[in-house]
């Protein structure tokens, strides 16, 4: 069955189809030449808040190229977001270097990421920012599609 309430321009509510690449500090980290065509719901926060932004009343086939400040991608770093555990506290499998990525559970069973920032002789200072804090991101993207969500869509995500 066609749909025949297909919508012109990117506006809440709407299923955008689109291909981006995402470039930091002038290396490609992400493209859905990749990965395939990403897609999400406009105005529901699915997405980082300087795209979503910057995409309304795009059409399908516009091409845009966005730069985001880091306050409006993944924030700013938060000098709160570091921990520092004794090395004790770590599995002995695990290796304590900087830049590796751990995985954590909290008091709640909740799943946390942490890269490992440093590690003395006796504690490892674990930081949660998430890796892109503090970056300024550049977006080139193409609209594909537009479609109006579902119900379901807009109350349960894609």
């Amino acid at each position: 069955m066609k749909q025949t309430n297909i919508p012109n321009v990117i506006t809440d509510d709407v299923v955008v189809t689109m291909d981006y690449t995402l470039t930091v500090d002038g290396k490609q980290i992400g493209s859905s030449k990749k990965s395939g065509p990403f897609e999400f719901i406009q105005g529901l926060h699915e997405i980082i808040p300087g795209l979503e932004k910057n995409i309304y009343n795009m059409k399908v086939g516009d091409s845009k190229e966005l730069k985001i400040a880091a306050s409006d991608g993944y924030g700013e770093m938060d000098p709160e977001d570091y921990v520092t555990l004794p090395k004790s506290d770590f599995p002995k499998n695990i290796p304590l270097e900087p830049g590796t990525t751990i995985s954590l559970r909290d008091e709640d069973g909740d799943t946390q990421r942490a890269r490992i920032d440093s590690v003395t002789e006796d504690d490892v200072r674990l930081n949660f920012n998430h890796p892109l804090a503090g970056k300024d991101l550049h977006f080139q993207v193409t609209i594909l599609e537009l479609r109006t969500a579902t119900q379901d869509e807009i109350e349960l995500g894609l």
